[in-house]
């Protein structure tokens, strides 16, 4: 395996823990040629799994004959680069979490009726761009059932690094794409549109309605404003969680928890 011990970022192959934006890593227009970054042993195993390409590994170097031993021996040509944990750390600007970063190649995203064949519970991320809640609401989605995982195109990338280690890797598990059209262009493929909101019309999260519908597509909106009132108007339910205390909201993560639980396919 080719171990290149470094002292900055500035080398070819390296500049991508360091020098680039997560912007500059994504590539919108053409998936295939972006790159995001891992981050732990664990992480990386499972972006692996789930057919994802290395590129290169990032760590201190115990870690290579350490707990990402099995990461390097499965790729004997990728380049490993290494460098104690203060040198990495003032290198790429942030605290490693277990000392290893994966630089990884993207993947291009299925067509929308591929991903959405044979799912009865998908959820839209509306505009949604805290990297924490994305992560959140992906690793509930992966636990509670949800069959795919739409975005709009104003909501934080999934593979941002930070998405990608609050969700455990399960950005990686989880059928995801981006959704250019309206919202409600989801009845073509046989969905009905759920609205998570407060209105006037709203029905409790618990209504028969909704768990007898085959294909339900739940909408989340963004943390301060929520849905767009056009969003709302478009769909065939909006709906709220009863809740106690005077409480009216959750923290959007936190409420898709809920709703993906109450609304799961029986």
């Amino acid at each position: 395996m080719p171990i290149i011990h470094i002292n900055s970022l500035c080398g070819e192959g390296v500049g991508v823990y360091g020098s680039l934006t997560e912007a500059q890593l994504r590539n919108r227009l053409e998936p295939e040629k972006g790159i995001f970054i891992a981050e732990s042993p664990k992480v990386i195993r499972v972006a692996v799994a789930a057919g994802y390409q290395p590129l290169s590994l990032l760590c201190e170097e115990r870690h290579i004959t350490g707990d990402a031993a099995d990461i390097v021996g499965a790729f004997p040509d990728m380049p490993v680069y290494t460098a104690s944990r203060e040198l990495l750390e003032s290198l790429t600007g942030y605290r490693l979490t277990r000392g290893v970063l994966a630089a990884m190649r993207r993947r291009p995203f299925p067509p929308l009726t591929t991903l959405l064949e044979g799912a009865r519970r998908v959820v839209v991320i509306d505009s949604v761009v805290d990297t924490t809640n994305i992560g959140a609401i992906f690793r509930s989605a992966a636990a509670l059932g949800i069959d795919a995982v739409l975005l709009t195109p104003q909501s934080c990338d999934p593979l941002n690094r930070r998405a990608v280690r609050v969700s455990m890797g399960t950005v990686f598990q989880v059928p995801w794409a981006w959704l250019d059209a309206p919202v409600g262009s989801l009845r073509d493929y046989g969905f009905k549109t759920v609205a998570m909101a407060l209105t006037d019309k709203s029905v409790p999260l618990d209504d028969p309605a909704l768990k007898a519908e085959p294909r339900l597509a739940i909408v989340m909106g963004t943390e301060g404003d929520g849905l767009a009132d056009k969003t709302i108007a478009s769909a065939d339910y909006t709906v709220r969680i009863p809740m106690a205390h005077g409480v009216d909201s959750l923290n959007v993560a936190a409420a898709a928890a809920v709703a993906f639980w109450e609304l799961r396919s029986r």
